[in-house]
């Protein structure tokens, strides 16, 4: 008879750990403004205000790519073999 195991962990994962989770195999699409982009991520390239964009990001919320289309931003994810998942 097989027995399904459980696993424990004493510690919860630390904040980095649980960031780590998914990095390089998943992705999410998330629409925001030039205007959200360049509050969330001021080290991006200044871009005009006011656009419409979409933004692929890793796991752990880093920008792997800004586009104008969510077409391209899925197009990159599946070129790069990223698991798209839906975040809410």
């Amino acid at each position: 008879m097989k027995q399904d195991m459980i696993l424990t962990q004493d510690s919860p994962l630390t904040p980095a750990e649980f960031a780590a989770l998914g990095t390089g195999e998943v992705a999410s699409v998330k629409p925001m403004t030039s205007d959200e982009l360049m509050r969330i991520f001021p080290q991006a390239p200044k871009i005009e205000s006011g656009l419409n964009l979409y933004t692929l990001l890793s796991a752990d919320g880093a920008p792997i790519l800004v586009t104008d289309t969510r077409e391209a931003a899925t197009a990159n994810a599946w070129e790069h073999d990223l698991k798209m998942v839906s975040v809410h």
